[in-house]
């Protein structure tokens, strides 16, 4: 929790423009930021769509980050989120229209239910 807190202060100019929009509550969802899930923290979270975004600037180019973002991605995956990894320029050049984007994202359910049980062998569908 003191890692969150430290992390919230020292957010780096991309997490900070997309803060302010995702705060607004985008499509009604409440994400948090700096949130940790195990012993990880990641940038935003909404917990209610079970979605992460997680913005990366050139740090996460080097081949030492790149092995670690890829266990911490697996484990929030196992935890049973999805994980959204967006490039902090991409923030920069246009947060409204990437935080859209991500409520948008969040929003839709990565797998819809059927109308019913499958049909029985031997009949159509």
């Amino acid at each position: 929790m003191v890692r969150s807190r430290q992390l919230r202060r020292d957010m780096s100019l991309p997490e900070r423009m997309l803060w302010q929009q995702l705060r607004l509550r985008p499509r009604g969802l409440k994400f948090r930021r700096q949130h940790p899930i195990g012993p990880y923290v990641v940038d935003f979270c909404c917990l209610s769509a079970r979605f992460v975004v997680e913005v990366d600037g050139a740090a996460h180019d080097h081949i030492d980050r790149v092995k670690f973002d890829e266990r911490r991605v697996a484990f929030i995956k196992q935890n049973g989120f999805r994980v959204l990894r967006l490039n902090a320029g991409r923030v920069l050049a246009d947060t409204v229209a990437v935080a859209e984007a991500i409520a948008v994202r969040a929003a839709s359910p990565l797998h819809r239910s059927a109308a019913g049980p499958p049909p029985r062998a031997g009949e159509a569908s």
